[in-house]
């Protein structure tokens, strides 16, 4: 597998893929001391986690490296047993429920979502088609990424507060821009509609006890919930944000089935031996039905099934998925064909997560990312606080993602659509810059007036954004 990149100005997903080289496989993985190598480089040299937890499964049996600490202030080493937050691997756990409501005779992959909504709500459709469960699982849906009316009370906890009664009302209100069908794109808000529509059709009491009854309790997952006993929580690592400064653990309401799981490496290493049949379950048939569906995407030898993405490179496909939270970056994948899988949690929202790790041990061309640039050292200057007023404001940068600029009297600050509120720091009246994570804001503006556009700088990229009502 290819090269993975993320705009991480709050993880805004931007999935690139290149050719990666060929070359032959000695081994199907590295050996542990070749891992613990990359890790260490990767948090003693790059400053990019706090610690780190890769596990393997192959035809010889398991394995666990890890390297680094549950928390900057707790010397407990980390294990197989350490929990995360595993972010957007939930949606995986998301669709085996829709494929296994299959298997049940319960619902249909082209049955329409709003078949299983209630009454009140009316799904946006167009051309005379109706958006699908097959749809929502595949991200071809077309609905955007998050829904326009996510205004979190609380930006450390962004979706703690956004309800059912919130996502009823943004679908009733919403109008396609595009055929259903016609594009991938990646969708949080479809993951977590796909989770609520199957919760209200098993009529179970939320998603958690639905994801509990049909896939945790089935595969002997101990440590995978939503809702932590005393005992998982004293093994959760604490998470970190872009800078390695602590940051709060997301809560899911409406939209759980995007990304509300914490696991563990071991318990993802179960569910991994299932779908590569090391072990017998009831879900066997469910789990070689996400495979059977393909749709492409918009990179190069990607396609996305049923919940999974599949890359095919060098006569093999690897099959994986990844999340990010504010404080987590994780990575899950397996070779069906090598049966070879490996999973990588890491506890700190970098803008190096563990991507390339978790495709580099799956596939040895598959290269690991060089190590980051040091950013240009910026100094910060004062400026007269009431230039923030005329910055203030809402600014589209793309069709599911605004900057939303507000200020206090001395502070001016800026969030992303879902991801939490950072400051920003003036180098000049009109040019600012976060110091969590190497990126810069303009702000174009004629004189006195307000500003008409920003400008974000990042990764090499000038992203411009317009001032909307």
């Amino acid at each position: 597998m290819t090269k993975n990149r993320f705009i991480h100005f709050f993880v805004l997903l931007a999935a690139v893929v290149t050719a990666s080289r060929a070359g032959a496989q000695t081994s199907p993985v590295p050996s542990d001391a070749e891992i613990r190598k990359i890790l260490v480089d990767r948090i003693d040299v790059q400053k990019q986690s706090v610690g780190i937890v890769v596990g393997v499964i192959e035809p010889s049996g398991r394995r666990i490296v890890s390297y680094g600490q549950l928390a900057k202030n707790d010397p407990r080493p980390l294990n197989g047993d350490t929990l995360y937050e595993i972010g957007s691997i939930t949606k995986v756990f998301t669709s085996l429920l829709l494929a296994e409501a299959v298997e049940r005779g319960e619902v249909a992959l082209t049955d329409p979502v709003g078949k299983f909504l209630p009454a009140k709500v009316t799904m946006p459709e167009r051309g005379g088609r109706s958006i699908t469960l097959q749809d929502l699982a595949t991200h071809t849906s077309g609905l955007p990424r998050m829904p326009d009316n996510f205004t979190p009370k609380d930006p450390a906890n962004p979706y703690a507060d956004y309800s059912p009664e919130n996502l009823y009302a943004f679908l009733s209100g919403y109008q396609l821009t595009r055929d259903i069908g016609a594009a991938y794109e990646y969708s949080n808000l479809g993951g977590g509609l796909l989770g609520h529509a199957l919760t209200l059709r098993a009529q179970a009491t939320d998603y958690e006890s639905l994801v509990r009854a049909r896939v945790i309790a089935p595969l002997g997952l101990t440590s995978t919930a939503i809702t932590l006993s005393p005992e998982l929580k004293a093994r959760l690592a604490a998470g970190y944000g872009p800078a390695l400064q602590p940051v709060a653990n997301w809560d899911l309401a409406a939209l759980a089935g995007a990304g509300a799981l914490r696991s563990t490496t071991n318990d993802l290493l179960t569910f991994l031996a299932a779908n590569l049949g090391y072990v017998k379950t009831p879900l066997a048939p469910a789990m070689a039905a996400m495979l059977k569906v393909r749709r492409p995407t918009t990179a190069p030898n990607l396609a996305v099934a049923l919940g999974w993405h599949v890359f095919s490179v060098h006569d093999k496909e690897i099959v994986w998925h990844n999340g990010g939270t504010a404080g987590y970056r994780t990575f899950i994948g397996f070779d069906p064909k090598a049966r070879v899988g490996v999973v990588v949690l890491s506890n700190a929202g970098t803008p190096a997560g563990p991507d390339d790790i978790g495709r580099h041990l799956l596939d040895a061309a598959s290269p690991l990312l060089a190590p980051q640039a040091a950013p240009k050292a910026r100094t910060e200057v004062a400026v007269d606080p009431q230039l923030f007023e005329k910055y203030a404001g809402r600014y589209q940068l793309a069709p599911s993602a605004i900057i939303t600029v507000t200020h206090d009297d001395s502070h001016l600050f800026v969030q992303l659509t879902g991801q939490p509120k950072f400051e920003v720091f003036p180098e000049s009246a009109k040019d600012f810059f976060l110091k969590v994570v190497d990126a810069q804001i303009t702000f174009e503006a004629a004189g006195d007036s307000r500003a008409e556009a920003l400008v974000l700088h990042q990764n090499g990229r000038d992203i411009r954004a317009v001032r909307i009502e």
